[in-house]
């Protein structure tokens, strides 16, 4: 697996050697769109094992080691929570 990454990197560092300012400039944009397009599939791959490992009754500390993720990344990802804190509901003071 760590093969694998590391080919990504490569690849996306060869991009940035590119000589030629606009040739550079319009391959960063070609990758920088196809990721828009490939983090939403990634983003649903991760929430759908986190969920399956949540119904088998994997802790969120288990989960989390496994992934490679932060704990707290594991408990919003079953709370349906995404990006980042901004975006998460605000709790309600109780009267």
């Amino acid at each position: 697996m760590d093969e694998e990454v590391q080919r990504v990197s490569h690849a996306l560092d060869e991009v940035e050697r590119i000589e030629d300012p606009e040739a550079r400039v319009r391959a960063m944009s070609r990758v920088m769109a196809e990721q828009v397009k490939r983090n939403a599939r990634w983003k649903q791959e991760r929430r759908d094992l986190v969920l399956s490992l949540r119904a088998q009754k994997v802790s969120y500390r288990q989960i989390a080691a496994r992934l490679g993720l932060g704990l707290s990344t594991v408990q919003d990802i079953e709370r349906g929570y995404s990006g980042s804190g901004k975006h998460r509901p605000r709790k309600t003071e109780e009267t």
